[in-house]
Protein backbone atom coordinates (compact mmCIF):
# COMPACT_ATOMS: atom_id res chain seq x y z
CA UNK A 1 0.00 0.00 0.00
CA UNK A 2 2.80 2.40 0.89
CA UNK A 3 4.65 1.50 -2.34
CA UNK A 4 1.54 2.38 -4.37
CA UNK A 5 1.20 5.66 -2.58
CA UNK A 6 4.86 6.55 -3.29
CA UNK A 7 4.44 5.61 -6.96
CA UNK A 8 1.36 7.86 -7.19
CA UNK A 9 3.21 10.75 -5.58
CA UNK A 10 6.19 10.34 -7.90
CA UNK A 11 3.91 10.20 -10.94
CA UNK A 12 2.10 13.35 -9.84
CA UNK A 13 5.34 15.16 -9.22
CA UNK A 14 6.63 14.13 -12.65
CA UNK A 15 3.45 15.43 -14.29
CA UNK A 16 3.77 18.73 -12.45
CA UNK A 17 7.41 19.04 -13.52
CA UNK A 18 6.57 18.27 -17.15
CA UNK A 19 3.76 20.81 -17.04
CA UNK A 20 6.06 23.42 -15.54
CA UNK A 21 8.78 22.58 -18.06
CA UNK A 22 6.32 22.89 -20.94
CA UNK A 23 5.13 26.20 -19.54
CA UNK A 24 8.67 27.43 -19.18
CA UNK A 25 9.47 26.33 -22.75
CA UNK A 26 6.40 28.14 -24.07
CA UNK A 27 7.34 31.23 -22.09
CA UNK A 28 10.88 31.15 -23.48
CA UNK A 29 9.53 30.58 -26.99
CA UNK A 30 7.11 33.51 -26.67
CA UNK A 31 9.92 35.66 -25.30
CA UNK A 32 12.18 34.72 -28.23
CA UNK A 33 9.42 35.51 -30.71
CA UNK A 34 8.81 38.80 -28.98
CA UNK A 35 12.54 39.57 -29.05
CA UNK A 36 12.66 38.77 -32.77
CA UNK A 37 9.68 41.05 -33.39
CA UNK A 38 11.32 43.81 -31.37
CA UNK A 39 14.61 43.26 -33.25
CA UNK A 40 12.82 43.46 -36.60
CA UNK A 41 11.00 46.55 -35.44
CA UNK A 42 14.28 48.17 -34.38
CA UNK A 43 15.86 47.23 -37.71
CA UNK A 44 12.92 48.71 -39.65
CA UNK A 45 13.07 51.91 -37.58
CA UNK A 46 16.83 52.13 -38.28
CA UNK A 47 16.33 51.77 -42.02
CA UNK A 48 13.53 54.32 -42.08
CA UNK A 49 15.51 56.86 -40.06
CA UNK A 50 18.66 56.50 -42.22
CA UNK A 51 16.67 56.83 -45.46
CA UNK A 52 14.93 59.93 -44.10
CA UNK A 53 18.29 61.42 -43.07
CA UNK A 54 19.77 60.71 -46.52
CA UNK A 55 16.86 62.31 -48.34
CA UNK A 56 16.84 65.28 -45.94
CA UNK A 57 20.56 65.81 -46.60
CA UNK A 58 19.97 65.69 -50.35
CA UNK A 59 17.13 68.21 -50.15
CA UNK A 60 19.41 70.43 -48.07
CA UNK A 61 21.96 70.16 -50.87
CA UNK A 62 19.28 71.21 -53.39
CA UNK A 63 18.62 74.27 -51.27
CA UNK A 64 22.35 75.04 -51.19
CA UNK A 65 22.51 74.71 -54.98
CA UNK A 66 19.62 77.12 -55.49
CA UNK A 67 21.20 79.75 -53.23
CA UNK A 68 24.79 79.26 -54.45
CA UNK A 69 26.04 82.28 -56.40
CA UNK A 70 29.50 80.79 -57.01
CA UNK A 71 28.72 77.65 -59.04
CA UNK A 72 27.95 78.37 -62.68
CA UNK A 73 24.67 77.08 -64.16
CA UNK A 74 26.35 74.51 -66.42
CA UNK A 75 27.91 72.94 -63.32
CA UNK A 76 24.86 73.40 -61.11
CA UNK A 77 22.45 71.50 -63.41
CA UNK A 78 24.32 68.14 -63.24
CA UNK A 79 24.29 68.43 -59.44
CA UNK A 80 20.49 68.83 -59.54
CA UNK A 81 20.20 65.77 -61.79
CA UNK A 82 22.58 63.74 -59.58
CA UNK A 83 20.67 64.60 -56.39
CA UNK A 84 17.32 63.77 -58.03
CA UNK A 85 18.57 60.40 -59.29
CA UNK A 86 20.01 59.57 -55.85
CA UNK A 87 16.69 60.34 -54.15
CA UNK A 88 14.88 58.07 -56.64
CA UNK A 89 17.41 55.26 -56.06
CA UNK A 90 17.13 55.57 -52.26
CA UNK A 91 13.33 55.36 -52.50
CA UNK A 92 13.67 52.33 -54.80
CA UNK A 93 16.01 50.62 -52.32
CA UNK A 94 13.56 51.38 -49.51
CA UNK A 95 10.86 49.76 -51.63
CA UNK A 96 12.89 46.55 -51.89
CA UNK A 97 13.36 46.47 -48.10
CA UNK A 98 9.80 47.14 -46.97
CA UNK A 99 7.50 45.78 -49.68
CA UNK A 100 5.68 42.45 -49.37
CA UNK A 101 4.66 42.48 -53.04
CA UNK A 102 6.94 40.68 -55.49
CA UNK A 103 6.01 42.94 -58.43
CA UNK A 104 6.92 46.08 -56.45
CA UNK A 105 10.18 44.48 -55.31
CA UNK A 106 11.10 43.66 -58.93
CA UNK A 107 10.22 47.17 -60.15
CA UNK A 108 12.27 48.82 -57.40
CA UNK A 109 15.30 46.62 -58.21
CA UNK A 110 15.02 47.47 -61.91
CA UNK A 111 14.96 51.21 -61.12
CA UNK A 112 17.84 51.01 -58.65
CA UNK A 113 20.18 48.85 -60.74
CA UNK A 114 19.45 50.85 -63.92
CA UNK A 115 20.06 54.31 -62.44
CA UNK A 116 22.94 53.63 -60.00
CA UNK A 117 25.80 53.58 -62.59
CA UNK A 118 24.53 56.87 -64.05
CA UNK A 119 25.46 58.88 -60.94
CA UNK A 120 29.24 59.05 -61.70
CA UNK A 121 28.50 60.05 -65.32
CA UNK A 122 26.19 62.84 -64.20
CA UNK A 123 28.95 64.19 -61.95
CA UNK A 124 31.35 64.02 -64.93
CA UNK A 125 29.11 66.61 -66.62
CA UNK A 126 29.96 69.04 -63.80
CA UNK A 127 33.50 69.21 -65.19
CA UNK A 128 32.82 68.83 -68.90
CA UNK A 129 29.22 69.17 -70.04
CA UNK A 130 30.19 68.25 -73.61
CA UNK A 131 32.22 65.13 -72.84
CA UNK A 132 29.44 62.56 -73.29
CA UNK A 133 28.30 64.33 -76.45
CA UNK A 134 31.80 64.16 -77.92
CA UNK A 135 32.57 60.62 -76.70
CA UNK A 136 29.32 58.72 -76.85
CA UNK A 137 31.13 55.39 -76.70
CA UNK A 138 31.52 56.06 -72.97
CA UNK A 139 27.76 55.44 -72.65
CA UNK A 140 27.94 51.88 -74.03
CA UNK A 141 28.68 50.14 -70.67
CA UNK A 142 25.74 51.97 -69.04
CA UNK A 143 23.39 50.96 -71.87
CA UNK A 144 24.54 47.31 -71.60
CA UNK A 145 23.79 47.38 -67.87
CA UNK A 146 20.31 48.87 -68.45
CA UNK A 147 19.44 46.13 -70.99
CA UNK A 148 20.67 43.40 -68.61
CA UNK A 149 18.69 44.88 -65.71
CA UNK A 150 15.46 45.25 -67.71
CA UNK A 151 15.72 41.61 -68.83
CA UNK A 152 16.50 40.38 -65.28
CA UNK A 153 12.84 39.82 -64.22
CA UNK A 154 12.62 37.29 -67.08
CA UNK A 155 16.10 35.77 -67.19
CA UNK A 156 17.68 36.70 -63.83
CA UNK A 157 20.83 38.25 -65.32
CA UNK A 158 21.52 40.87 -62.63
CA UNK A 159 19.03 39.83 -59.94
CA UNK A 160 16.12 37.46 -59.28
CA UNK A 161 13.12 37.74 -56.96
CA UNK A 162 11.58 34.32 -56.25
CA UNK A 163 7.93 33.44 -55.63
CA UNK A 164 8.44 34.04 -51.88
CA UNK A 165 9.63 37.61 -52.62
CA UNK A 166 13.24 36.79 -51.74
CA UNK A 167 15.99 38.67 -53.61
CA UNK A 168 19.11 36.90 -54.92
CA UNK A 169 21.87 38.13 -57.19
CA UNK A 170 21.92 36.89 -60.76
CA UNK A 171 24.69 34.97 -62.51
CA UNK A 172 25.74 38.12 -64.38
CA UNK A 173 25.70 40.51 -61.42
CA UNK A 174 29.34 41.26 -62.24
CA UNK A 175 28.08 43.33 -65.22
CA UNK A 176 26.53 45.86 -62.83
CA UNK A 177 29.71 45.97 -60.70
CA UNK A 178 31.97 46.36 -63.76
CA UNK A 179 29.87 49.18 -65.25
CA UNK A 180 29.72 51.03 -61.93
CA UNK A 181 33.54 50.78 -61.57
CA UNK A 182 34.12 51.89 -65.19
CA UNK A 183 31.91 54.96 -64.76
CA UNK A 184 33.56 55.78 -61.46
CA UNK A 185 37.01 55.59 -63.11
CA UNK A 186 35.79 57.94 -65.86
CA UNK A 187 34.74 60.39 -63.13
CA UNK A 188 38.12 60.18 -61.37
CA UNK A 189 40.10 60.66 -64.60
CA UNK A 190 37.92 63.59 -65.71
CA UNK A 191 38.25 65.27 -62.32
CA UNK A 192 42.03 64.89 -62.25
CA UNK A 193 42.33 66.22 -65.82
CA UNK A 194 40.30 69.28 -64.84
CA UNK A 195 42.53 69.87 -61.84
CA UNK A 196 45.61 69.55 -64.04
CA UNK A 197 44.18 71.90 -66.68
CA UNK A 198 43.51 74.64 -64.11
CA UNK A 199 46.52 73.83 -61.89
CA UNK A 200 44.04 73.23 -59.08
CA UNK A 201 45.34 71.03 -56.20
CA UNK A 202 42.46 68.58 -56.44
CA UNK A 203 44.35 65.28 -56.71
CA UNK A 204 44.55 64.45 -52.99
CA UNK A 205 40.99 65.56 -52.30
CA UNK A 206 39.66 63.50 -55.19
CA UNK A 207 41.63 60.38 -54.24
CA UNK A 208 40.41 60.62 -50.62
CA UNK A 209 36.79 61.14 -51.73
CA UNK A 210 37.01 58.28 -54.23
CA UNK A 211 38.44 55.86 -51.66
CA UNK A 212 35.67 56.79 -49.23
CA UNK A 213 32.95 56.14 -51.84
CA UNK A 214 34.54 52.90 -53.04
CA UNK A 215 34.87 51.52 -49.50
CA UNK A 216 31.30 52.50 -48.61
CA UNK A 217 29.77 50.89 -51.70
CA UNK A 218 32.03 47.82 -51.43
CA UNK A 219 30.57 46.95 -48.02
CA UNK A 220 27.13 46.43 -49.58
CA UNK A 221 28.60 44.56 -52.55
CA UNK A 222 30.27 42.09 -50.16
CA UNK A 223 27.26 41.86 -47.82
CA UNK A 224 23.95 42.81 -49.54
CA UNK A 225 22.12 42.90 -46.20
CA UNK A 226 24.12 46.00 -45.15
CA UNK A 227 22.58 48.97 -46.92
CA UNK A 228 25.55 51.35 -46.86
CA UNK A 229 26.02 52.36 -50.50
CA UNK A 230 23.61 55.26 -50.77
CA UNK A 231 24.49 56.68 -47.38
CA UNK A 232 28.06 56.96 -48.69
CA UNK A 233 26.92 58.34 -52.07
CA UNK A 234 24.79 60.97 -50.31
CA UNK A 235 27.71 62.08 -48.17
CA UNK A 236 30.03 61.98 -51.21
CA UNK A 237 27.70 64.25 -53.20
CA UNK A 238 27.72 66.76 -50.34
CA UNK A 239 31.51 66.60 -50.08
CA UNK A 240 31.78 66.91 -53.87
CA UNK A 241 29.55 69.97 -53.75
CA UNK A 242 31.72 71.64 -51.10
CA UNK A 243 34.86 70.75 -53.06
CA UNK A 244 33.42 72.27 -56.26
CA UNK A 245 32.25 75.39 -54.41
CA UNK A 246 35.78 75.83 -53.10
CA UNK A 247 37.10 75.22 -56.62
CA UNK A 248 34.87 77.93 -58.12
CA UNK A 249 35.40 80.46 -55.34
CA UNK A 250 39.12 80.31 -56.15
CA UNK A 251 38.53 82.02 -59.52
CA UNK A 252 38.08 85.69 -60.40
CA UNK A 253 34.69 86.23 -62.05
CA UNK A 254 35.96 88.70 -64.68
CA UNK A 255 39.09 86.95 -65.91
CA UNK A 256 38.74 83.30 -64.88
CA UNK A 257 42.19 83.48 -63.28
CA UNK A 258 42.75 82.53 -59.66
CA UNK A 259 41.99 85.15 -57.02
CA UNK A 260 44.38 86.89 -54.64
CA UNK A 261 43.05 84.72 -51.81
CA UNK A 262 44.03 81.62 -53.80
CA UNK A 263 47.46 83.21 -54.35
CA UNK A 264 47.90 83.72 -50.60
CA UNK A 265 46.90 80.09 -49.93
CA UNK A 266 49.34 78.81 -52.55
CA UNK A 267 52.14 80.94 -51.09
CA UNK A 268 51.74 79.24 -47.70
CA UNK A 269 52.15 75.77 -49.22
CA UNK A 270 55.27 76.35 -51.35
CA UNK A 271 58.37 74.54 -50.15
CA UNK A 272 60.33 73.62 -53.30
CA UNK A 273 62.08 75.70 -55.98
CA UNK A 274 59.81 78.16 -57.77
CA UNK A 275 59.58 81.54 -59.45
CA UNK A 276 57.17 84.47 -59.07
CA UNK A 277 56.32 86.79 -61.94
CA UNK A 278 54.60 90.13 -61.28
CA UNK A 279 52.63 91.75 -64.14
CA UNK A 280 50.97 95.16 -64.34
CA UNK A 281 49.02 96.74 -67.22
CA UNK A 282 50.65 100.01 -68.30
CA UNK A 283 48.56 103.19 -68.38
CA UNK A 284 45.34 101.32 -67.71
CA UNK A 285 43.73 104.56 -66.50
CA UNK A 286 44.16 105.96 -70.02
CA UNK A 287 42.17 103.03 -71.40
CA UNK A 288 39.31 103.66 -68.99
CA UNK A 289 39.34 107.43 -69.63
CA UNK A 290 39.48 107.06 -73.41
CA UNK A 291 37.24 104.04 -74.08
CA UNK A 292 35.19 103.68 -70.89
CA UNK A 293 35.13 101.13 -68.08
CA UNK A 294 33.27 98.49 -70.11
CA UNK A 295 36.13 98.37 -72.61
CA UNK A 296 38.54 98.46 -69.67
CA UNK A 297 37.00 95.18 -68.48
CA UNK A 298 37.42 93.77 -72.00
CA UNK A 299 41.09 94.73 -71.93
CA UNK A 300 41.61 92.98 -68.58
CA UNK A 301 39.83 89.84 -69.85
CA UNK A 302 41.86 89.80 -73.09
CA UNK A 303 45.20 90.27 -71.37
CA UNK A 304 44.29 87.67 -68.74
CA UNK A 305 43.56 85.13 -71.51
CA UNK A 306 46.88 85.93 -73.21
CA UNK A 307 48.72 85.54 -69.91
CA UNK A 308 46.99 82.19 -69.27
CA UNK A 309 47.91 80.83 -72.71
CA UNK A 310 51.49 82.12 -72.54
CA UNK A 311 52.06 80.50 -69.15
CA UNK A 312 49.99 77.34 -69.62
CA UNK A 313 52.60 74.77 -68.55
CA UNK A 314 53.88 74.49 -64.97
CA UNK A 315 52.43 77.89 -64.08
CA UNK A 316 49.42 79.16 -62.14
CA UNK A 317 48.08 82.61 -62.99
CA UNK A 318 46.34 84.95 -60.53
CA UNK A 319 44.54 88.28 -60.77
CA UNK A 320 46.22 90.07 -57.89
CA UNK A 321 44.37 93.38 -58.08
CA UNK A 322 42.56 95.64 -60.53
CA UNK A 323 45.15 95.57 -63.33
CA UNK A 324 47.81 93.46 -61.62
CA UNK A 325 48.55 89.78 -62.17
CA UNK A 326 50.85 87.28 -60.47
CA UNK A 327 52.22 83.98 -61.71
CA UNK A 328 53.69 81.21 -59.57
CA UNK A 329 55.74 78.78 -61.64
CA UNK A 330 57.76 75.60 -61.11
CA UNK A 331 60.15 76.94 -63.74
CA UNK A 332 63.47 78.27 -62.38
CA UNK A 333 65.33 78.57 -65.68
CA UNK A 334 65.61 82.29 -66.50
CA UNK A 335 65.81 81.72 -70.26
CA UNK A 336 62.60 79.71 -70.24
CA UNK A 337 60.83 82.41 -68.21
CA UNK A 338 62.00 85.03 -70.71
CA UNK A 339 60.70 82.83 -73.52
CA UNK A 340 57.25 82.69 -71.89
CA UNK A 341 57.28 86.46 -71.43
CA UNK A 342 58.22 86.95 -75.08
CA UNK A 343 55.23 84.76 -76.08
CA UNK A 344 53.01 87.07 -74.03
CA UNK A 345 54.45 90.24 -75.61
CA UNK A 346 54.10 88.83 -79.14
CA UNK A 347 50.50 87.85 -78.52
CA UNK A 348 49.70 91.35 -77.25
CA UNK A 349 51.37 92.82 -80.34
CA UNK A 350 49.29 90.61 -82.66
CA UNK A 351 46.11 91.79 -80.93
CA UNK A 352 47.11 95.42 -81.55
CA UNK A 353 47.85 94.63 -85.20
CA UNK A 354 44.24 93.40 -85.49
CA UNK A 355 43.07 96.87 -84.45
CA UNK A 356 42.44 96.24 -80.74
CA UNK A 357 43.63 99.00 -78.42
CA UNK A 358 45.73 97.07 -75.94
CA UNK A 359 48.38 98.54 -73.64
CA UNK A 360 51.74 96.99 -72.92
CA UNK A 361 52.37 94.97 -69.78
CA UNK A 362 55.27 95.57 -67.41
CA UNK A 363 56.79 92.59 -65.63
CA UNK A 364 59.41 91.49 -63.16
CA UNK A 365 60.31 88.13 -61.71
CA UNK A 366 62.22 86.53 -58.88
CA UNK A 367 63.54 82.96 -58.71
CA UNK A 368 63.93 80.79 -55.62
CA UNK A 369 66.20 77.85 -56.39
CA UNK A 370 65.64 75.91 -53.18
CA UNK A 371 68.14 74.68 -50.66
CA UNK A 372 66.63 76.55 -47.72
CA UNK A 373 63.25 77.65 -46.41
CA UNK A 374 61.79 80.25 -48.78
CA UNK A 375 60.95 83.75 -47.60
CA UNK A 376 57.97 84.23 -49.91
CA UNK A 377 57.35 87.88 -48.98
CA UNK A 378 60.95 88.77 -49.79
CA UNK A 379 60.75 86.97 -53.14
CA UNK A 380 57.44 88.69 -53.95
CA UNK A 381 58.86 92.14 -53.12
CA UNK A 382 61.85 91.47 -55.34
CA UNK A 383 59.61 90.54 -58.30
CA UNK A 384 57.44 93.60 -57.63
CA UNK A 385 60.46 95.92 -57.47
CA UNK A 386 61.78 94.58 -60.78
CA UNK A 387 58.37 95.05 -62.36
CA UNK A 388 58.22 98.72 -61.30
CA UNK A 389 61.79 99.24 -62.52
CA UNK A 390 60.76 97.79 -65.89
CA UNK A 391 57.69 100.08 -65.92
CA UNK A 392 59.84 103.18 -65.36
CA UNK A 393 62.30 102.35 -68.11
CA UNK A 394 59.61 101.29 -70.61
CA UNK A 395 56.94 103.90 -69.78
CA UNK A 396 57.36 106.15 -72.84
CA UNK A 397 57.14 103.24 -75.28
CA UNK A 398 54.12 101.82 -73.46
CA UNK A 399 52.11 105.04 -73.77
CA UNK A 400 52.70 105.20 -77.50
CA UNK A 401 51.73 101.52 -77.99
CA UNK A 402 48.29 101.88 -76.42
CA UNK A 403 46.76 103.97 -79.15
CA UNK A 404 48.39 102.40 -82.20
Amino acid sequence: MKAKQNKYINSKAKSIMEFQSAGLTNTISRKKNRDIEVSKGDETALYISTYILDIAALFYMLWLLRSNAVLKNYRRTPFFIGVTLTVIIILAEAGTVFTDYRAVNILCNVIGFSLAPMIPLVIVLIFDNRLLGKRRLLLIPTLINIVAVVLSPLFGYIFHVDADNRYVRGDYFFIFIAVYIINFLILIICTLETGKRYNYPIRRKMIALSLFTIMGTSIQLVNPSIYSSWHCVTLSLLLYYFMMSDFHSSFDTLTGLYTRAAFNNAAKQISKAFSVIALDIDDFKSINDTYGHAYGDTVIRTIAEIVRKSFARHCTCYRFGGDEFMIISDETDEEKLEYRLSLMKNSLKKERERGNALPTVSYGYSIFRGGKKPDFNKILKEADARMYQFKKTSKPDASDEIFK
